[in-house]
Protein backbone atom coordinates (compact mmCIF):
# COMPACT_ATOMS: atom_id res chain seq x y z
CA UNK A 1 0.00 0.00 0.00
CA UNK A 2 1.54 3.34 -1.08
CA UNK A 3 2.10 5.97 1.45
CA UNK A 4 1.02 9.73 0.54
CA UNK A 5 3.51 11.47 1.90
CA UNK A 6 4.55 14.13 -0.72
CA UNK A 7 8.33 13.79 -1.77
CA UNK A 8 9.27 17.51 -1.19
CA UNK A 9 12.53 18.41 0.48
CA UNK A 10 12.62 20.16 3.51
CA UNK A 11 13.04 23.62 2.23
CA UNK A 12 9.93 22.47 -0.12
CA UNK A 13 7.90 21.92 3.00
CA UNK A 14 9.03 25.31 4.63
CA UNK A 15 7.75 27.00 1.93
CA UNK A 16 4.64 25.65 2.10
CA UNK A 17 4.24 26.52 5.60
CA UNK A 18 5.65 30.05 4.73
CA UNK A 19 2.38 30.87 2.56
CA UNK A 20 -0.04 30.32 6.26
CA UNK A 21 2.59 30.78 9.13
CA UNK A 22 4.76 33.94 9.50
CA UNK A 23 7.81 33.60 11.11
CA UNK A 24 9.02 31.09 13.76
CA UNK A 25 11.72 29.74 11.23
CA UNK A 26 13.37 26.79 13.81
CA UNK A 27 9.53 25.06 14.49
CA UNK A 28 9.36 24.52 10.57
CA UNK A 29 12.82 23.29 9.83
CA UNK A 30 12.20 21.02 12.48
CA UNK A 31 9.16 19.67 11.20
CA UNK A 32 9.98 19.84 8.13
CA UNK A 33 12.96 17.59 8.57
CA UNK A 34 10.76 15.09 10.72
CA UNK A 35 8.56 14.92 7.66
CA UNK A 36 10.90 14.21 5.24
CA UNK A 37 12.30 11.60 7.52
CA UNK A 38 9.00 9.65 6.96
CA UNK A 39 9.84 9.93 3.42
CA UNK A 40 13.62 8.83 3.93
CA UNK A 41 12.35 5.50 6.12
CA UNK A 42 10.15 4.56 3.56
CA UNK A 43 13.28 4.13 1.15
CA UNK A 44 15.03 1.52 3.38
CA UNK A 45 14.56 -2.05 3.10
CA UNK A 46 12.26 -3.47 5.17
CA UNK A 47 14.15 -5.17 7.42
CA UNK A 48 15.94 -1.69 8.68
CA UNK A 49 12.70 -0.05 7.95
CA UNK A 50 11.09 -0.58 11.95
CA UNK A 51 14.65 0.49 13.81
CA UNK A 52 14.18 3.99 12.33
CA UNK A 53 11.62 5.69 14.64
CA UNK A 54 10.41 9.44 14.68
CA UNK A 55 12.45 12.21 16.78
CA UNK A 56 8.92 13.58 18.48
CA UNK A 57 9.41 17.55 19.14
CA UNK A 58 8.80 19.76 21.82
CA UNK A 59 7.37 23.05 20.89
CA UNK A 60 7.71 26.03 23.66
CA UNK A 61 6.36 29.11 23.18
CA UNK A 62 3.77 31.67 24.12
CA UNK A 63 -0.13 31.28 22.89
CA UNK A 64 -1.11 32.45 19.62
CA UNK A 65 2.21 32.13 17.87
CA UNK A 66 1.23 29.54 15.30
CA UNK A 67 2.32 26.15 17.33
CA UNK A 68 -0.68 24.37 16.34
CA UNK A 69 -1.55 25.75 12.67
CA UNK A 70 2.20 24.63 12.01
CA UNK A 71 1.39 21.10 12.83
CA UNK A 72 -2.19 21.29 11.03
CA UNK A 73 -0.52 22.36 8.29
CA UNK A 74 1.69 20.06 7.93
CA UNK A 75 -0.94 17.38 8.24
CA UNK A 76 -2.39 18.79 5.36
CA UNK A 77 0.84 18.73 3.22
CA UNK A 78 1.20 15.44 3.95
CA UNK A 79 -2.11 14.17 3.20
CA UNK A 80 -1.78 12.69 7.00
CA UNK A 81 -3.94 11.74 9.73
CA UNK A 82 -4.30 14.58 12.05
CA UNK A 83 -5.57 14.78 15.37
CA UNK A 84 -5.02 17.61 18.18
CA UNK A 85 -5.89 17.02 21.81
CA UNK A 86 -5.17 18.61 25.02
CA UNK A 87 -3.11 16.96 27.70
CA UNK A 88 -6.22 18.55 30.25
CA UNK A 89 -8.58 16.25 29.12
CA UNK A 90 -6.69 12.99 29.73
CA UNK A 91 -6.32 11.46 33.56
CA UNK A 92 -4.79 8.49 34.86
CA UNK A 93 -7.10 5.85 35.39
CA UNK A 94 -8.50 6.33 38.80
CA UNK A 95 -9.53 10.03 38.02
CA UNK A 96 -12.02 11.64 36.09
CA UNK A 97 -11.26 11.93 32.54
CA UNK A 98 -10.56 10.63 29.43
CA UNK A 99 -7.69 7.72 29.34
CA UNK A 100 -4.72 8.74 26.86
CA UNK A 101 -5.07 5.45 24.21
CA UNK A 102 -8.67 7.54 23.50
CA UNK A 103 -6.13 10.19 21.08
CA UNK A 104 -4.81 6.73 19.34
CA UNK A 105 -8.65 5.50 18.95
CA UNK A 106 -9.73 8.90 17.63
CA UNK A 107 -6.54 9.03 15.26
CA UNK A 108 -7.60 5.76 13.77
CA UNK A 109 -11.51 7.04 13.29
CA UNK A 110 -9.73 9.89 11.42
CA UNK A 111 -7.85 7.94 9.40
CA UNK A 112 -11.09 5.86 8.05
CA UNK A 113 -12.89 8.88 7.55
CA UNK A 114 -10.08 10.05 5.13
CA UNK A 115 -9.66 7.12 2.94
CA UNK A 116 -13.33 7.14 2.88
CA UNK A 117 -13.02 10.52 1.43
CA UNK A 118 -10.36 9.45 -0.81
CA UNK A 119 -11.85 6.04 -2.11
CA UNK A 120 -15.18 8.10 -2.66
CA UNK A 121 -13.26 10.38 -4.92
CA UNK A 122 -12.03 7.54 -7.09
CA UNK A 123 -15.38 6.01 -7.47
CA UNK A 124 -17.47 9.17 -7.94
CA UNK A 125 -17.40 9.15 -12.04
CA UNK A 126 -18.96 5.25 -11.60
CA UNK A 127 -21.37 5.90 -8.76
CA UNK A 128 -22.84 8.95 -10.16
CA UNK A 129 -23.96 7.26 -13.37
CA UNK A 130 -25.18 4.26 -11.50
CA UNK A 131 -27.10 6.74 -9.05
CA UNK A 132 -28.26 8.51 -12.37
CA UNK A 133 -29.55 4.98 -13.39
CA UNK A 134 -31.74 4.79 -10.60
CA UNK A 135 -32.93 7.96 -10.50
CA UNK A 136 -34.10 7.47 -14.06
CA UNK A 137 -35.56 4.70 -13.10
CA UNK A 138 -37.47 6.09 -10.27
CA UNK A 139 -38.80 9.13 -12.27
CA UNK A 140 -39.83 6.42 -15.13
CA UNK A 141 -42.37 4.78 -12.21
CA UNK A 142 -43.11 8.18 -10.55
CA UNK A 143 -44.18 10.03 -13.59
CA UNK A 144 -47.92 9.52 -15.30
CA UNK A 145 -48.12 8.39 -18.57
CA UNK A 146 -49.50 11.91 -19.61
CA UNK A 147 -46.45 14.15 -18.44
CA UNK A 148 -47.84 17.33 -17.39
CA UNK A 149 -45.37 19.20 -18.51
CA UNK A 150 -44.38 21.95 -16.09
CA UNK A 151 -42.18 23.98 -16.61
CA UNK A 152 -41.18 22.56 -20.10
CA UNK A 153 -41.72 23.80 -23.71
CA UNK A 154 -45.20 23.19 -25.60
CA UNK A 155 -42.79 21.57 -27.79
CA UNK A 156 -41.27 19.31 -24.87
CA UNK A 157 -44.50 18.72 -23.29
CA UNK A 158 -46.64 17.64 -26.77
CA UNK A 159 -43.54 15.02 -27.22
CA UNK A 160 -44.02 13.50 -24.46
CA UNK A 161 -47.47 13.14 -24.70
CA UNK A 162 -47.36 11.59 -27.87
CA UNK A 163 -44.83 9.02 -26.92
CA UNK A 164 -46.60 7.78 -24.13
CA UNK A 165 -50.54 7.93 -25.37
CA UNK A 166 -51.82 5.17 -25.76
CA UNK A 167 -49.56 2.21 -24.01
CA UNK A 168 -50.14 0.96 -20.32
CA UNK A 169 -47.31 -0.53 -18.19
CA UNK A 170 -47.29 -3.97 -19.49
CA UNK A 171 -44.56 -6.43 -18.06
CA UNK A 172 -41.27 -5.99 -20.40
CA UNK A 173 -41.68 -9.67 -21.38
CA UNK A 174 -45.16 -8.82 -22.84
CA UNK A 175 -44.01 -5.48 -24.59
CA UNK A 176 -44.15 -5.60 -27.97
CA UNK A 177 -41.41 -3.73 -30.39
CA UNK A 178 -43.50 -0.90 -30.53
CA UNK A 179 -44.05 -0.47 -26.81
CA UNK A 180 -40.40 -1.08 -26.31
CA UNK A 181 -39.38 1.76 -28.59
CA UNK A 182 -42.19 4.13 -27.00
CA UNK A 183 -40.70 3.22 -23.88
CA UNK A 184 -36.50 4.06 -24.74
CA UNK A 185 -37.82 7.05 -26.52
CA UNK A 186 -39.70 7.71 -23.44
CA UNK A 187 -37.07 7.18 -21.10
CA UNK A 188 -34.13 9.51 -23.52
CA UNK A 189 -36.36 12.13 -22.78
CA UNK A 190 -36.64 12.23 -18.75
CA UNK A 191 -32.89 11.31 -19.00
CA UNK A 192 -32.55 14.53 -21.32
CA UNK A 193 -34.73 16.75 -18.99
CA UNK A 194 -32.91 15.28 -16.01
CA UNK A 195 -30.05 16.66 -17.58
CA UNK A 196 -31.05 19.80 -17.99
CA UNK A 197 -32.44 20.40 -14.35
CA UNK A 198 -35.98 20.51 -15.50
CA UNK A 199 -36.73 17.97 -12.87
CA UNK A 200 -35.09 18.64 -10.15
CA UNK A 201 -38.17 19.94 -7.74
CA UNK A 202 -39.71 17.10 -8.69
CA UNK A 203 -40.67 14.51 -5.81
CA UNK A 204 -39.44 11.07 -5.55
CA UNK A 205 -39.60 8.63 -3.22
CA UNK A 206 -36.06 6.86 -2.55
CA UNK A 207 -35.17 3.59 -0.34
CA UNK A 208 -32.11 4.20 1.23
CA UNK A 209 -30.40 2.64 4.12
CA UNK A 210 -30.94 4.46 7.36
CA UNK A 211 -28.58 5.61 9.57
CA UNK A 212 -27.37 4.30 13.09
CA UNK A 213 -29.77 5.50 15.42
CA UNK A 214 -27.16 6.40 18.09
CA UNK A 215 -24.05 5.28 20.49
CA UNK A 216 -23.24 3.61 23.63
CA UNK A 217 -20.16 4.61 25.49
CA UNK A 218 -18.79 0.76 26.65
CA UNK A 219 -15.71 -0.68 28.75
CA UNK A 220 -13.82 -2.48 26.68
CA UNK A 221 -10.39 -4.43 26.97
CA UNK A 222 -8.83 -1.20 25.29
CA UNK A 223 -10.65 1.53 27.32
CA UNK A 224 -13.85 3.54 26.91
CA UNK A 225 -15.43 3.22 23.76
CA UNK A 226 -18.37 4.26 21.26
CA UNK A 227 -20.03 1.58 19.86
CA UNK A 228 -23.22 2.08 17.50
CA UNK A 229 -26.09 0.40 18.35
CA UNK A 230 -26.54 -0.78 14.59
CA UNK A 231 -23.23 -3.12 15.86
CA UNK A 232 -24.76 -4.72 18.86
CA UNK A 233 -25.15 -8.64 18.52
CA UNK A 234 -28.75 -10.35 18.83
CA UNK A 235 -30.36 -7.50 16.72
CA UNK A 236 -30.22 -5.42 20.22
CA UNK A 237 -29.71 -2.16 17.76
CA UNK A 238 -32.30 -2.97 15.54
CA UNK A 239 -29.42 -3.20 12.22
CA UNK A 240 -29.41 -1.62 9.06
CA UNK A 241 -32.52 -1.25 7.96
CA UNK A 242 -33.84 -0.02 4.34
CA UNK A 243 -36.11 3.02 4.67
CA UNK A 244 -38.23 4.85 1.88
CA UNK A 245 -37.94 8.82 1.74
CA UNK A 246 -39.59 11.56 0.20
CA UNK A 247 -36.95 14.00 -1.34
CA UNK A 248 -36.58 15.86 -4.50
CA UNK A 249 -34.96 15.01 -7.56
CA UNK A 250 -31.51 17.12 -6.49
CA UNK A 251 -31.62 15.82 -2.92
CA UNK A 252 -32.42 12.03 -3.85
CA UNK A 253 -29.57 12.14 -6.44
CA UNK A 254 -27.05 12.93 -3.57
CA UNK A 255 -29.08 10.21 -1.33
CA UNK A 256 -28.59 7.49 -4.21
CA UNK A 257 -24.63 8.48 -4.61
CA UNK A 258 -23.69 8.26 -1.29
CA UNK A 259 -26.09 4.54 -1.17
CA UNK A 260 -24.01 3.46 -4.03
CA UNK A 261 -20.74 4.75 -3.08
CA UNK A 262 -21.39 2.58 0.22
CA UNK A 263 -21.91 -0.58 -1.92
CA UNK A 264 -18.46 0.04 -4.15
CA UNK A 265 -16.12 0.76 -1.46
CA UNK A 266 -14.65 -2.27 0.42
CA UNK A 267 -15.14 -1.59 4.02
CA UNK A 268 -12.69 -3.95 5.29
CA UNK A 269 -9.70 -2.58 2.78
CA UNK A 270 -10.93 0.98 3.90
CA UNK A 271 -10.36 -0.21 7.61
CA UNK A 272 -7.00 -2.25 6.35
CA UNK A 273 -5.59 0.76 4.79
CA UNK A 274 -6.66 3.61 7.35
CA UNK A 275 -4.46 1.53 10.07
CA UNK A 276 -1.87 1.07 8.35
CA UNK A 277 -2.05 5.18 7.07
CA UNK A 278 -2.38 5.82 10.75
CA UNK A 279 0.85 4.34 11.89
CA UNK A 280 2.94 4.84 9.41
CA UNK A 281 1.91 8.63 8.76
CA UNK A 282 -0.44 9.75 11.58
CA UNK A 283 0.26 12.79 13.67
CA UNK A 284 -0.61 13.50 16.91
CA UNK A 285 -0.20 16.98 18.25
CA UNK A 286 -0.32 17.02 22.11
CA UNK A 287 -1.38 20.97 23.68
CA UNK A 288 -1.09 22.45 26.77
CA UNK A 289 1.40 19.62 27.86
CA UNK A 290 2.91 22.28 30.17
CA UNK A 291 -0.20 21.86 32.35
CA UNK A 292 0.50 18.12 33.39
CA UNK A 293 3.95 19.55 34.08
CA UNK A 294 4.88 19.28 37.93
CA UNK A 295 6.00 22.32 38.99
CA UNK A 296 9.24 22.38 40.77
CA UNK A 297 9.38 22.10 44.76
CA UNK A 298 5.60 20.00 43.85
CA UNK A 299 4.82 17.30 46.05
CA UNK A 300 1.23 16.16 46.47
CA UNK A 301 -2.78 16.87 45.53
CA UNK A 302 -3.27 17.23 41.86
CA UNK A 303 0.03 16.82 41.02
CA UNK A 304 -0.36 13.38 41.79
CA UNK A 305 -2.86 12.96 38.88
CA UNK A 306 -0.91 15.63 36.27
CA UNK A 307 2.73 12.63 37.10
CA UNK A 308 0.16 10.03 36.29
CA UNK A 309 -0.80 11.41 33.10
CA UNK A 310 2.71 11.70 31.91
CA UNK A 311 3.15 8.56 33.06
CA UNK A 312 0.17 6.82 30.86
CA UNK A 313 1.44 8.57 28.03
CA UNK A 314 5.08 7.18 28.07
CA UNK A 315 3.89 3.75 26.40
CA UNK A 316 1.99 5.77 23.77
CA UNK A 317 4.95 8.45 22.48
CA UNK A 318 7.18 5.40 23.04
CA UNK A 319 5.67 3.01 21.10
CA UNK A 320 3.17 0.69 22.02
CA UNK A 321 -0.45 -1.72 20.47
CA UNK A 322 -3.44 -0.32 21.29
CA UNK A 323 -6.74 -1.72 20.62
CA UNK A 324 -9.63 0.45 18.38
CA UNK A 325 -12.79 -0.86 17.02
CA UNK A 326 -11.30 -0.62 13.53
CA UNK A 327 -8.20 -2.88 14.83
CA UNK A 328 -5.08 -3.00 17.07
CA UNK A 329 -2.99 0.20 16.05
CA UNK A 330 0.77 0.56 16.48
CA UNK A 331 1.91 3.58 17.98
CA UNK A 332 5.54 3.21 17.30
CA UNK A 333 5.94 5.54 14.13
CA UNK A 334 3.09 8.00 14.64
CA UNK A 335 4.91 11.39 14.78
CA UNK A 336 3.98 13.03 18.18
CA UNK A 337 4.11 16.80 18.02
CA UNK A 338 3.69 18.63 22.22
CA UNK A 339 3.37 21.73 22.54
CA UNK A 340 2.90 24.19 25.47
CA UNK A 341 3.49 28.05 27.12
CA UNK A 342 5.62 26.98 29.88
CA UNK A 343 4.51 30.37 31.93
CA UNK A 344 4.86 28.59 34.71
CA UNK A 345 6.50 24.94 34.91
CA UNK A 346 8.94 24.56 33.01
CA UNK A 347 10.08 21.93 30.09
CA UNK A 348 12.41 20.64 32.45
CA UNK A 349 9.10 20.16 35.14
CA UNK A 350 8.51 17.30 32.79
CA UNK A 351 9.17 14.07 34.23
CA UNK A 352 12.52 12.74 32.78
CA UNK A 353 10.91 10.00 30.62
CA UNK A 354 8.76 12.26 28.93
CA UNK A 355 11.42 14.57 27.96
CA UNK A 356 13.62 11.85 26.46
CA UNK A 357 10.35 10.75 24.35
CA UNK A 358 10.28 14.37 22.83
CA UNK A 359 14.31 15.08 21.81
CA UNK A 360 13.50 17.86 19.43
CA UNK A 361 13.03 20.65 21.30
CA UNK A 362 11.94 24.35 19.50
CA UNK A 363 11.34 27.80 20.52
CA UNK A 364 9.04 30.14 19.24
CA UNK A 365 9.18 33.19 19.17
CA UNK A 366 6.66 36.12 20.91
CA UNK A 367 4.98 38.12 17.84
CA UNK A 368 6.13 41.84 17.58
CA UNK A 369 4.58 44.67 15.40
CA UNK A 370 6.49 44.03 12.36
CA UNK A 371 5.19 40.43 12.64
CA UNK A 372 1.49 41.51 12.75
CA UNK A 373 2.01 43.45 9.58
CA UNK A 374 3.43 40.89 7.94
CA UNK A 375 0.37 38.53 9.14
CA UNK A 376 -2.21 40.83 7.87
CA UNK A 377 -1.14 40.38 4.47
CA UNK A 378 1.08 37.74 3.41
CA UNK A 379 -0.68 34.34 4.75
CA UNK A 380 -3.12 32.13 2.05
CA UNK A 381 -5.17 32.60 4.48
CA UNK A 382 -4.66 36.52 5.83
CA UNK A 383 -7.55 38.19 8.18
CA UNK A 384 -7.83 40.66 5.62
CA UNK A 385 -8.73 38.23 2.51
CA UNK A 386 -10.93 36.31 4.87
CA UNK A 387 -13.02 39.55 5.52
CA UNK A 388 -13.17 40.77 1.58
CA UNK A 389 -14.52 37.48 0.73
CA UNK A 390 -17.33 37.55 3.99
CA UNK A 391 -18.22 41.19 3.17
CA UNK A 392 -18.40 39.80 -0.98
CA UNK A 393 -20.62 37.52 -0.24
CA UNK A 394 -23.45 39.91 0.04
CA UNK A 395 -22.20 42.32 -2.83
CA UNK A 396 -20.10 44.79 -0.36
CA UNK A 397 -16.30 45.41 -1.46
CA UNK A 398 -13.80 46.44 1.42
CA UNK A 399 -10.89 48.17 1.30
CA UNK A 400 -8.52 49.21 3.40
CA UNK A 401 -5.38 51.63 2.54
CA UNK A 402 -1.60 49.99 3.64
CA UNK A 403 -1.35 53.07 6.44
CA UNK A 404 -4.78 51.64 8.23
CA UNK A 405 -3.21 48.06 7.85
CA UNK A 406 -0.13 49.32 10.17
CA UNK A 407 -2.86 51.21 12.43
CA UNK A 408 -4.68 47.74 12.99
CA UNK A 409 -1.23 46.02 13.58
CA UNK A 410 -0.10 48.94 16.05
CA UNK A 411 -3.24 48.54 18.15
CA UNK A 412 -3.25 44.88 18.35
CA UNK A 413 1.16 44.95 19.47
CA UNK A 414 0.03 47.70 21.79
CA UNK A 415 -3.03 46.02 23.63
CA UNK A 416 -1.11 42.74 23.40
CA UNK A 417 1.92 44.73 25.79
CA UNK A 418 -0.63 46.27 27.99
CA UNK A 419 -3.37 43.85 28.16
CA UNK A 420 -2.41 39.80 28.06
CA UNK A 421 -0.24 38.82 25.48
CA UNK A 422 -2.23 36.54 23.38
CA UNK A 423 -0.67 36.97 20.02
CA UNK A 424 -2.11 36.57 16.80
CA UNK A 425 -5.63 35.95 18.51
CA UNK A 426 -5.05 40.00 19.04
CA UNK A 427 -5.47 40.59 15.70
CA UNK A 428 -8.99 38.75 15.30
CA UNK A 429 -10.15 40.86 17.86
CA UNK A 430 -9.31 44.10 16.86
CA UNK A 431 -10.50 43.31 13.25
CA UNK A 432 -14.30 42.08 14.98
CA UNK A 433 -14.41 45.69 16.82
CA UNK A 434 -13.13 47.67 13.34
CA UNK A 435 -15.56 45.48 11.07
CA UNK A 436 -18.27 45.18 13.70
CA UNK A 437 -20.82 48.30 11.58
CA UNK A 438 -19.98 47.42 8.67
CA UNK A 439 -20.68 43.20 9.18
CA UNK A 440 -24.00 44.20 10.40
CA UNK A 441 -25.04 46.71 7.98
CA UNK A 442 -23.69 44.43 5.04
CA UNK A 443 -27.04 43.35 3.84
CA UNK A 444 -28.42 46.54 3.00
CA UNK A 445 -28.62 47.41 -0.64
CA UNK A 446 -27.50 50.71 -0.28
CA UNK A 447 -23.97 49.61 1.20
CA UNK A 448 -21.88 48.71 -1.75
CA UNK A 449 -18.47 49.53 -0.98
CA UNK A 450 -16.29 50.99 2.23
CA UNK A 451 -13.03 51.81 2.44
CA UNK A 452 -10.82 52.37 5.72
CA UNK A 453 -8.46 54.71 5.93
CA UNK A 454 -6.02 55.13 8.83
CA UNK A 455 -8.25 58.12 10.26
CA UNK A 456 -10.38 56.00 10.43
CA UNK A 457 -9.28 53.16 12.08
CA UNK A 458 -7.88 55.29 14.72
CA UNK A 459 -10.67 56.85 15.41
CA UNK A 460 -13.10 53.86 15.53
CA UNK A 461 -10.57 51.88 17.87
CA UNK A 462 -10.05 54.79 20.05
CA UNK A 463 -13.47 55.10 20.99
CA UNK A 464 -13.02 51.11 21.75
CA UNK A 465 -10.08 51.36 23.84
CA UNK A 466 -11.02 54.06 26.16
CA UNK A 467 -12.79 53.56 29.44
CA UNK A 468 -14.37 50.22 30.57
CA UNK A 469 -14.58 49.00 26.78
CA UNK A 470 -11.06 48.34 26.87
CA UNK A 471 -11.70 45.48 28.70
CA UNK A 472 -13.41 43.99 26.00
CA UNK A 473 -10.02 42.96 23.95
CA UNK A 474 -9.36 40.40 26.55
CA UNK A 475 -11.46 37.50 24.44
Amino acid sequence: MPLLVEDLTPRQIVAELDKYIVGQDAAKRAVAVALRNRYRRQQLPPEDRDDVLPKNILMVGPTGVGKTEIARRLAQIARAPFIKVEATKFTEVGYVGRDVESMVRDLAAIAVRLVEKERLEEIRPQATQFAENRLLELLEAAMPHRYSGAGQTPEETAALENTYSGFGRLPYTQESPEQIEVRERRRRRISLLLENGRLDQKFVEVDTEEQGSGFLQVFTPGGMEEMGLDSLPGGLGGGPRRVRRRATVREAREILLQDEAKRMIDQPGVRLEAIYRAEQTGIIFIDEIDKVAIKSGAGSGPDVSREGVQRDLLPIIEGSTVQTKFGPLRTDHILFIAAGAFHIAKPSDLIPEIQGRLPIRVRLDELNLGDFKRILREPKNALIKQYRMLLKADGVDLHISEDALDEIAGVAAALNERLQNIGARRLHTVMEKLLEEVLFRAPDPELKSIDFSQAMVREILDTRMKGPQESEYIL
